[in-house]
């Protein structure tokens, strides 16, 4: 693989500059190896199969999809890419540190990772119904989970001095989330993960973050409280006049995962079609 040296002259002593890889029309991430968790199904396995048409080898990191997760390998190989399945609970720190060391010792180093599983609360309508237990479980895979990939993959790519990490987000970030009050907290602690390891790991490994707002996808599809109602609420309220699908935001993360945000970190990019769009 070749790689060019941005032209930026004088170089500061101490300026790191960074170098962008001379990639094929088309192949951002030719010979790379990236994984994505939850990559078994939806969204996941919608980022793990673009990644593998533009020539990423990939990992699809599962915890109970076993068999999704099988299915989306063989797509990807059927891209002449290769692929590679792992399991693991990522609220569980141990488990991480084992799946991590097994893809380095087995599939080897990995060059880009999207921490794309996160708990929405699915089965809370409102935020009277909260509990303790949903509480937790939010709190566990969204802020626990993200922190433990970032920090186990991260540090092995601060090593290796080369690296990105796309977290996603939400634009509750923005608007906070009366239905499921944990969930935008939640969002807030990966946005602010994303921020401390892109200061912790730089100057080699750049962290983003992605931000999508509502996806027609299966989960909010089939929520009792996604009513035709409220879906035309919702689309009346949106500058873009229409609910975002998993393909629109799926453009925005390899764009972080690749060197055409070469010089981006700690940012987040909402995609949310204006629904959230700031005042100043």
């Amino acid at each position: 693989m070749s790689w060019g040296r941005l032209p930026t002259e004088p170089k500061v002593e101490g300026e790191v500059l960074p170098e962008r890889r001379v990639v094929k029309q088309g192949r951002r991430f030719e010979g790379l190896n990236c994984l994505v968790t939850g990559a078994g199904r939806g969204f996941g396995q919608l980022i793990a199969l673009a990644l593998a048409r533009e020539g990423g080898n990939v990992v699809v990191h599962y915890n109970t999809s076993a068999d999704s997760a099988l299915k989306t390998a063989k797509e990807i190989e059927g891209l002449g890419v290769k692929a590679y399945t792992v399991k693991a609970d990522i609220t569980r720190w141990d488990e991480v540190k084992q799946a991590v060391d097994k893809v380095w010792r087995e599939f080897g180093p990995i060059d880009v990772l999207v921490n794309n599983v996160g708990d929405t609360a699915p089965g809370q309508m409102s935020w009277r119904e909260i509990t303790e237990e949903r509480i937790d479980r939010v709190l566990a895979v969204d802020i626990k989970g993200t922190l433990f990939m970032t920090h186990e993959v991260g540090s092995r790519m601060l090593e290796r001095k080369k690296g990105a990490i796309v977290n996603i987000c939400s634009n509750v970030i923005s608007t906070g989330s009366p239905r499921a009050p944990q969930y935008a907290a939640s969002k807030y602690g990966v946005l602010g993960l994303t921020k401390s390891y892109a200061h912790a790991f730089a100057p080699w490994v750049r962290v983003n973050a992605a931000a999508p707002g509502y996806m027609e996808t299966e989960s909010l599809l089939s929520r009792p409280d996604w009513t035709p109602e409220r879906r035309k609420w919702v689309v009346e309220h949106t500058p873009l006049r229409r609910i975002g699908r998993p393909e629109d935001v799926v453009p925005v993360v390899l764009f972080l995962a690749s060197d055409d945000s070469i010089h981006m970190t700690g940012n987040v990019v909402v995609c949310d079609g204006g629904f959230s769009m700031p005042g100043a």
